[in-house]
């Protein structure tokens, strides 16, 4: 197949150390091309996959004009590009494909974050045919699928290659690790809380929001509780730093404070065999097998009780779930599949 995946331009695929979304996509990318699949990726500046790369947009730049612009330059490209793709398949807004919703090219969306469902009417009327929604949890599906359309949930990676197992971490003295953006939402600040009340070390990694209101958060609830002895912010951190990080981690803490979509850090940590440790918010609930890849909580005294449930469980099966669940190979066959039925359907 000819396929063309889209993203954003606001960070590069792959992403040099913060990027989720990024990531995955360059994953997907990669592992299509070796199916033997022809894959084009129109992407911000500085992206890099084994895909024939097309640049749009600039790197960082996220306002409503440069949003129009960015539509306007990929309408452009599609008039250009007309029947040159088996598959189109968009990460980024919806509004990349208003020229091509009545196209009928097999086209597939993908959500990421919590989804609009007005959206899917609009998409309907301007006549989109062969049109296939894709969500990353149950979680987010459900916050779009009222919209209408066709849905299926197809669960984010990561790279069992670029992860490896650490088996002879210690649970017991190894530290504890936060690994994320460091907003509020996250819960970085009970993270701490746990740590300071285990008395246990707590490493956070993660890049600071550029947003005014998450630097005063970090500023005044954060920063002030590291002190370099128990807890310890060692920055952002790329693919080899997190192996290590989470590898030598007796869990991960997700003491989040929102409807997480589908944390790609999560499948990380799990491929290390490193447990999880999640509040039961957005798609936590289906991700995490609870007692075998980490625990489920409600509270802080909760999460403080099940770090010391931690040291029980088996790190190799954490590795085997998460290949299983969660490896690239599992989802380029669900995309593939998806692609297929579109395909088929003619």
């Amino acid at each position: 197949m000819r396929v063309l995946l889209i993203m954003d331009p606001l960070i590069p695929v792959p992403p040099r150390h913060y990027g989720g979304i990024e990531r995955v996509i360059a994953d997907l990318a990669d592992g299509l091309i070796a199916r033997g699949h022809q894959v084009t990726l129109w992407a911000g500046p500085g992206s890099g996959t084994n895909a024939t790369l097309e640049t749009f947009g600039d790197e960082g730049e996220w306002t409503r004009w440069s949003n129009v612009r960015n539509t306007l330059t990929l309408s452009a490209r599609f008039m250009r590009d007309d029947g040159r793709f088996d598959v189109i398949h968009n990460f980024g807004r919806l509004a990349y494909l208003s020229l091509v919703f009545p196209w009928d090219v097999p086209k597939v969306q993908t959500y990421m974050r919590t989804i609009n469902p007005e959206n899917m009417g609009k998409a309907a009327r301007l006549g989109a045919k062969r049109m296939h929604f894709t969500a990353v949890s149950a979680a987010i599906r459900d916050t779009g699928a009222s919209g209408g359309g066709e849905w299926s949930v197809i669960y984010n990676c990561a790279d069992p290659a670029r992860y490896t197992f650490h088996g002879d971490t210690s649970p017991t003295s190894a530290p504890l690790v936060f690994l994320g953006r460091l907003d509020r939402c996250k819960g970085p600040h009970t993270a701490i809380e746990v740590a300071r009340r285990l008395k246990r070390r707590l490493i956070i990694a993660g890049n600071i929001s550029p947003v005014a209101e998450e630097q005063k958060f970090f500023e005044q609830e954060v920063a002030p509780r590291i002190d370099g002895s128990l807890v310890t912010y060692i920055g952002p951190v790329d693919d080899a730093q997190k192996d290590a990080l989470l590898g030598g981690a007796a869990a991960m803490l997700m003491p989040i404070e929102w409807e997480e979509p589908f944390p790609v850090v999560l499948p990380e940590s799990l491929l290390c065999g490193t447990p999880v440790i999640a509040f039961r918010r957005g798609s936590m609930p289906e991700l995490v097998d609870e007692g075998c890849t980490g625990f489920l909580v409600d509270t802080t005294e909760q999460a403080v009780a099940a770090v010391g449930l931690a040291r029980h469980v088996d790190r190799q099966a954490i590795r085997n779930v998460a290949v299983a669940r969660f490896g690239v190979d599992r989802m380029v066959d669900d995309y593939l599949a998806a692609y297929g039925r579109l395909l088929d359907d003619r």
